[in-house]
């Protein structure tokens, strides 16, 4: 006779951005960097305690721009990676750091799981309008001189950047799906705290003959998070920001935090440019199109108020529509 299967745990995705890791202030050395991903698990164990299997989705910008200026300033001497490997780079390191720390917080909390980070490769369409315009800043400033020639001579598109030199400009394009998402599902069903899709994922499209190809392209890691909560039927989505509440009016007299936003409420904000794109607007997008795909709630907050709003007692949860009577 079969046994019975274990009952399902609410599974949780949580998206924070690199910096969580690797701050503006900082040096960037690996020490502040264990030292940040120890801080980070206190808010991240809190999940599982709330009774949530755990996967985490976390940016990489200051991350991937370091490994890119070593890679200028190393040019004359190892040939040079293209974005995707190095985004691939930073899903291994920043991989075990949080991994790494994790265990010793589950350890030292006596909570018994194992933790896994999957090198995830994530699906963009190389049809996409984004590759005609590339518009995100990657790595390094150059000079003119230098951006010049990098255009000559590696067919590079650049921008000058308020006045502090060149930088390489890159696709954004949305994530179509992830690859091997399976696997990441099984790790959860098995109780494990999965690090996944990190950065956005590895950018990879399927040429005409069915084989993948890395491409050079920057995948904004909220759509992805979004997805991958999609993909679990996640119970919770979490998107971690740098204020505690999403608000209306932002930055102005009128301003005013909002506790709970029906989803339809978000969409006609987001369409009044109430977001901005480089900030508030993504995060909104991403929660939009999981509560529109799964009716469930995300949860948008600061690392700061995080235990409290998982308590309901802060943060802004995205909710789906309530249904007249």
């Amino acid at each position: 006779m079969k046994s019975k299967s274990k009952e399902r745990r609410p599974v949780a995705v949580i998206a924070f951005g690199g910096n969580a890791l690797l701050r503006p202030q900082d040096h960037g050395t690996q020490e502040e960097q264990f030292t940040l991903a120890w801080k980070a698990t206190r808010w991240l164990v809190e999940i599982i305690h709330r009774g949530y299997e755990l996967v985490i989705v976390h940016g990489n910008g200051p991350q991937v721009g370091n490994i890119m200026i070593q890679v200028e300033e190393a040019i004359t001497k190892i040939p040079p990676q293209s974005l995707d490997v190095c985004v691939a780079q930073t899903e291994g390191s920043m991989g075990f750091m949080l991994q790494n720390q994790i265990r010793n917080r589950l350890n030292e909390e006596q909570l018994a799981k194992p933790v896994v980070t999957v090198l995830s490769e994530v699906e963009v369409s190389r049809d996409d309008p984004a590759f005609d315009n590339p518009s995100k800043p990657v790595g390094p400033y150059f000079t003119a001189y230098r951006a010049n020639l990098l255009m000559q001579e590696q067919g590079w598109q650049m921008v000058e950047d308020a006045g502090r030199g060149w930088r390489k400009v890159v696709p954004s394009p949305p994530p179509k799906r992830i690859l091997d998402v399976e696997v990441v599902k099984g790790l959860v069903d098995d109780g494990a705290v999965v690090i996944a899709a990190g950065g956005g994922g590895i950018p990879v499209y399927q040429d005409v003959g069915g084989y993948y190809r890395g491409v050079e392209a920057v995948i904004d890691k909220d759509y992805t998070a979004s997805l991958l909560a999609q993909a679990l039927n996640a119970d919770l989505f979490i998107v971690l920001t740098q204020v505690p509440q999403v608000a209306e009016n932002f930055g102005r007299p009128t301003q005013r935090w909002l506790a709970e936003l029906p989803v339809s409420k978000a969409r006609e904000m987001l369409e009044q440019h109430q977001f901005p794109p480089g900030s508030m607007g993504p995060k909104v997008r991403a929660a939009i199109q999981f509560v529109e795909a799964c009716g469930k709630e995300v949860l948008i907050t600061n690392a700061e108020s995080l235990k409290d709003a998982l308590a309901r007692k802060g943060g802004t949860y995205i909710v789906p529509d309530r249904k007249e009577a």
